[in-house]
């Protein structure tokens, strides 16, 4: 594939490796790139020849989670409710329902929807350079990717409640190893061999799809739904606007923080709406 692409495959060994590839935007989700990352891992369920997958970033990001100025676009309240609702749903679906095993290969900095996403997949291997934010209670969002389920579980309720509601704890890889999230942790340039080799290992083990914590598919799928009616809803709150639009402005992006902005000022007009 060319370089130029959004998601860079690359099989070796019966293992497809699949690469978010926009580097200068911190490989964050736009609905080009889930649209891409879809495919990638729609290719490798059907090829008979691909036993495992592994899914990296290209440095410096792992992935900066969702670009909401990319995915969302004004409509009608209920509408926009209902399409977050799919959108949100229809993402994590993507990552519970592969059928074969799938290694995540954090190579930097994961943010929001890569972590949780992350934590439904079979392993994490992390790089040293390797952080994970889930910033939910500061941008004013309720929890998603099944972590409200996940996270107690697989971390402990106190390092849940820090990542997910308290202080918006930034794991670093080691701690993220520490308290359960990470599975192992290696320098970052033999990030991608080590994948490899574990990739190869699961392979020879026939080692079939699982999920952590002692989660099934059908509770996760049944969680993320739910999760994606609450998350649509913090989303058309007039917390979570203004933090969008003070973040957006500060950072000069000037077109999608007046979305936000016009959508909070409205606010009483459309809520009556939902």
């Amino acid at each position: 594939m060319s370089d130029n692409n959004l998601i860079i495959a690359s099989s070796k060994n019966g293992v497809m490796t699949l690469t978010m590839n926009m580097p200068r935007r911190y490989n964050g989700w736009t609905l080009e790139m889930l649209t891409e990352l879809r495919e990638g891992l729609q290719r490798a369920a059907r090829d008979e020849a691909i036993g495992a997958c592994v899914l990296t970033g290209a440095d410096p990001y792992y992935c900066a989670g969702v670009n909401l100025a990319g995915t969302l676009k004004l409509d009608h309240p209920k509408k926009l409710h209902a399409m977050i609702v799919e959108q949100n749903q229809a993402l994590f679906d993507m990552f519970i329902d592969f059928p074969k095993p799938i290694i995540i290969a954090a190579n930097g900095p994961a943010i929001g929807a890569s972590v949780t996403s992350a934590s439904l997949c079979d392993a994490i291997i992390a790089s040293t350079e390797a952080t994970f934010s889930t910033p939910f209670a500061r941008l004013g969002v309720s929890p998603e990717g099944c972590s409200s389920y996940l996270f107690p579980r697989l971390l402990g309720e106190d390092s849940a409640a820090r990542m997910l509601f308290e202080e918006g704890w930034i794991p670093t890889a080691h701690e993220a190893h520490e308290i359960g999230l990470v599975d192992e942790v290696v320098e970052h340039d033999a990030l991608l061999s080590r994948a490899q080799e574990v990739a190869e290992a699961w392979i020879s083990e026939g080692k079939i799809r699982s999920y952590k914590a002692g989660a099934t598919r059908e509770k996760l799928k049944a969680v993320n739904a739910e999760e994606s009616v609450a998350l649509a809803s913090s989303f058309l709150s007039p917390a979570f606007l203004d933090a969008q639009f003070k973040f957006l402005w500060s950072r000069n992006k000037t077109g999608p923080a007046l979305m936000f902005l016009s959508l909070r000022l409205t606010y009483p007009i459309w809520s009556q709406l939902l």
